[in-house]
Order: structure tokens, then C-alpha cells, then sequence
């Protein structure tokens, strides 16, 4: 129900007055930018005797059989759920599509889905469809929050046998096996080979204060990492792109209705750019003291907090958000890093979708900027602790990277950054040469050097494939 919800906030400008920011629902938000429509007259949902536009947008409300009046009252299994999903779809494609067989095999849609939604719609692709032996015409999936790896009780384990009222054993991993058709050894955030990950985008909620739910005994006992239900590795699928975001499970802060949410839907429903974005690192020094025992033969203990925000050029807020006081940042022991940095696998940051400003008719480039940051570790020699060595909040490297990507025609995007440390705000730099290549793949590579030449410090690179997205 809160896809057509609404919400409000604040931000403070830049002159220290205070503007409200009026978000009005990726519902909304869709139709006014996006030119879509919807499928109501005088309140009663367009379902027969007349053809409906390909640009529309359609709710599935699977939870009306639950209620008495609009339903029988009784709780159907997920895969009811998912077998009415199914039949949803094919009378939209029969009411868009009418007669014409080749508009038929040609139609498609999005799938947006929240919470367990997000289940419903992978039981819809990984049991109904290989079930009736059809291809799903689905060419892309965006969930907001969905407990794809199950949701998890800090101090009972599992969701457990007795919380299975209303059907919340939907979350137990065991139950989701059989639903998803996910054999055993089978990770239940797969796929399982049923639909490309690629293509199913997946947003993840880490503020878990704002979550009341319960009077906040959900948020307790989920623990903070997470959205206050959903925790931050349960609500992501396989190999999907995903972003992670400041923003509780539902609610008034609720990650559906919040502008964040917002632009990364439309970003990955309509964008022109997919750009990856990875950490590569050559070198990551330890303090004199510590490199002086680990020389010696003794055992030392780091772990590094990886902070990673994105953005695009004019929006005041966040793509992917992940942060070490918000419980989201990327995290990482010093032997972690170092077998990485042997094995050639760099650290991945983000993944974000990006679309041109209609207004502006001018710029050809996309511009967005990602804010880096590697925190200092608190160390272990001999698992004895070096307070000494520490001041909290310091950074082993701590940047504004600002980047614009040049697209159109038929050459390669290219590429042109600068960094806050030396050009606030500006770009400054092009890539060039040895700094950007094409990859067996078809995207085009590009790499940044990353340097704090200190010790502590850190010296590697920003890497960015882009390619195109459809």
C-alpha cells in the first residue's frame, strides 16, 4: 500500500533557512515524469471491455483475500500469491495487447515490489513460470527491502516456529527453499538461474532506528544492521546491483516513500549509463609500530571501514549510502585486503544507474560524484589492543571524487573527473591512455589513482566500467 504513499521533509539550504521537500510517491512520481497512467475510473480498477495504454501502472493487492470483506478472510500460501500474480500479468497483457499476436510476444513489464512482495514476485519466477513452462515477460525487477535471505532474530536465531501466525514462517529459510524451489546448498538469495541478475535491482534499508513497529521490538530483535526488520545482508539477491540507503522498513521515514528510493527506480527502469564502481588496492600501509611487529613474526589485528556515498550532479541527495555510524559501511580485516590485493580482486562500491536531465538540453555529459572514505583501524598486536595508536575519526584516504561521463554517437563514453581536495567542486582531469581500455565484456574501463602516501595510508586505484543500459 505505500506505493502511493507520500511523504515530507525537511532540509536545511545553505542560507540556514529551512525548505520543506514534498515527495509525492513513486506513484505520483512515475506518472508525472515518466508520463504514465493509471488504470482507475471513478475508483474502480479498469479490468475489461476496453483496451488500457502499454505506459500504465498497475497494483497488485495480493493481500486482499485476507481481508473478510474483500476477500474470504483466510491467509492463501506465497505461492497463491504468486500463481495470482501471474494471472494479473496475462490479463494486463491481454487488455494492453488485444488481438495483436506480435504486440503480445513483444509485451513486457516492470516488476516494483516491497517487503515480501519482492518474495511473491520470485516465487512468480522461480516456481510459477518454470512450473507452466513459460518465460516470464519480465524485463526488469526493482525491490524495495525484501528479506530475500530470510529475516533473522539476534537472540532466538531464525524466525521461529511460534511467530508462524500470519504466515511469517514466508521468512524461515527452510520454507523459502520449497517456495522458491532452491535446492539444499543453494543460497536462498538466488536466483537459481530462473531470471538475470542483472536485470533485478535491489534497494537496502539500513536505518533501523526509525522502525516502530512492534514498539520497536522488531528493530531490537533484528538488530541495528539493517532497515529495523530486514537485516543489510538478508535484503539482496545474488549478483543483482543493489544500493543501500538511509531509510527504515516502512513508516514515515519508510524506504518506498523517500526520494533516494525514488531515483534509484527510475534510474535503473529508464537510465542510459551503468557504471560499477570498485576499489582496487596496490598497497595498504600499517602504522610504523604495527609493520615493525608484523616483520617481526607477530600477530596483528586491523579491520577497515570502506565508506562509500554517490550521487548525481544537481541532486541533494543519496544513490548508495553506505556509512560506519549508520551501520552500513563496507568492512574488511587487514588479511582480507591484502588477499585481494594478491588474487587481482578489487573491492566493489557501488553500482549506479544513470539518466540525462530532460531540462537540460545543453550538457551531453552525466555528471555524479562519489565521496570516498577509508577509515583508520584500531589495532591488534598479539590480540592486545594499541589505544596509543588511535584517534577516533581519522582516515587512512578521504575524498570527493567529481566525475562526468560524455555519451552520444558512436564513440566509447568518456570520462573527465577531479577531486575536492584540490578543485572543490570542479573537474579538472580527463582519462586517458593506460587509464581507460574496453574489456572482452564491451564495457569501458576506467581508473582513477587513489593515494593517502602516509603510513598508515593507502595506495590504489578507483575503478569504473561503464556500459550502456537499456
Amino acid at each position: 500500500m505505500g506505493f502511493n504513499l507520500g511523504a515530507t521533509k525537511l532540509r536545511q539550504r545553505w542560507t540556514g533557512d529551512v525548505e520543506r521537500h514534498v515527495f509525492e510517491s513513486p506513484l505520483i512520481r512515475l506518472m508525472k515524469d515518466h508520463h504514465y497512467s493509471d488504470i482507475y475510473e471513478h475508483g474502480t480498477e479498469v479490468t475489461t471491455g476496453r483496451p488500457v495504454p502499454a505506459r500504465s501502472i498497475w497494483i497488485y493487492r495480493y493481500y486482499e483475500p485476507v481481508s473478510k470483506h474483500l476477500g474470504t478472510g483466510e491467509r492463501p500460501e506465497i505461492e497463491d500469491y504468486a500463481e495470482g500474480l501471474h494471472q494479473s500479468i496475462e490479463r494486463i497483457r491481454a487488455q494492453v495487447c488485444g488481438d495483436s499476436a506480435g504486440s503480445s510476444d513483444d509485451f513486457r513489464v516492470y516488476l516494483v515490489a516491497h517487503s515480501m512482495g519482492g518474495l511473491i514476485v520470485r516465487c512468480y519466477l522461480q516456481n510459477i513460470c518454470p512450473k507452466l513452462g513459460i518465460k516470464p515477460p519480465v524485463d526488469k525487477v526493482f525491490t524495495y527491502a525484501t528479506p530475500h535471505g530470510g529475516i533473522d532474530f539476534r537472540v532466538i536465531g531464525n524466525v521461529p516456529k511460534f511467530l508462524t501466525k500470519n504466515n511469517i514462517d514466508n521468512f524461515n529459510e527452510s520454507r523459502m527453499r520449497a517456495y522458491l524451489k532452491l535446492p539444499d546448498g543453494e543460497p536462498v538469495n538466488s536466483l537459481g538461474d530462473k531470471f538475470d541478475p542483472q536485470r533485478f535491482f535491489c534497494l537496502v534499508g539500513t536505518n533501523a532506528r526509525d522502525y516502530a513497529v512492534a514498539m520497536g521490538l522488531s528493530s531490537f530483535g533484528t538488530g541495528p544492521m539493517g532497515d529495523g526488520l530486514v537485516q543489510i545482508n538478508n535484503a539482496y539477491v545474488q549478483g543483482a546491483p543493489r544500493a543501500f540507503v538511509y531509510r527504515s522498513h516502512s513508516g514515515h521515514f519508510g524506504i518506498v516513500n523517500s526520494e533516494e528510493g525514488y531515483q534509484n527506480l527510475k534510474r535503473f527502469l529508464f537510465g542510459k549509463v551503468r557504471v560499477d564502481g570498485y576499489l582496487d588496492v596496490d598497497d595498504v600501509r600499517l602504522h610504523p609500530k604495527v609493520e615493525k611487529a608484523r616483520l617481526e613474526g607477530k600477530a596483528i589485528g586491523a579491520s577497515y571501514h570502506i565508506e562509500v556515498i554517490a550521487g548525481v550532479r544537481k541532486g541533494t541527495w543519496d544513490l548508495p549510502r553506505r556509512v560506519a555510524d549508520e551501520n552500513s559501511a563496507i568492512f574488511l580485516k587487514y588479511q582480507d585486503i591484502k588477499q585481494r590485493q594478491e588474487t587481482n580482486r578489487p573491492i566493489q562500491l557501488l553500482s549506479a544507474f544513470l539518466e540525462k536531465n530532460t531540462s537540460d538540453a545543453v550538457r551531453r555529459t552525466l555528471g555524479f560524484s562519489i565521496d570516498l572514505r577509508v577509515l583508520v583501524p584500531e589495532y591488534e598486536v598479539e590480540r592486545a589492543w594499541l589505544p596509543d595508536l588511535h584517534y577516533e575519526g581519522g582516515h587512512l584516504f578521504r575524498d570527493k571524487i567529481n566525475l562526468e561521463v560524455t555519451i552520444g554517437g558512436n564513440k566509447p563514453p568518456a570520462l573527465k573527473y577531479g577531486f575536492d581536495r584540490k578543485t572543490p567542486n570542479q573537474i579538472r582531469y580527463t582519462a586517458t591512455g593506460d587509464q581507460e581500455k574496453i574489456l572482452d565484456n564491451g564495457q569501458y574501463e576506467y581508473t582513477i589513482p587513489i593515494e593517502q602516501d602516509t603510513h598508515p595510508g593507502l595506495i590504489g586505484s578507483l575503478i569504473l566500467r561503464a556500459q550502456p543500459w537499456r
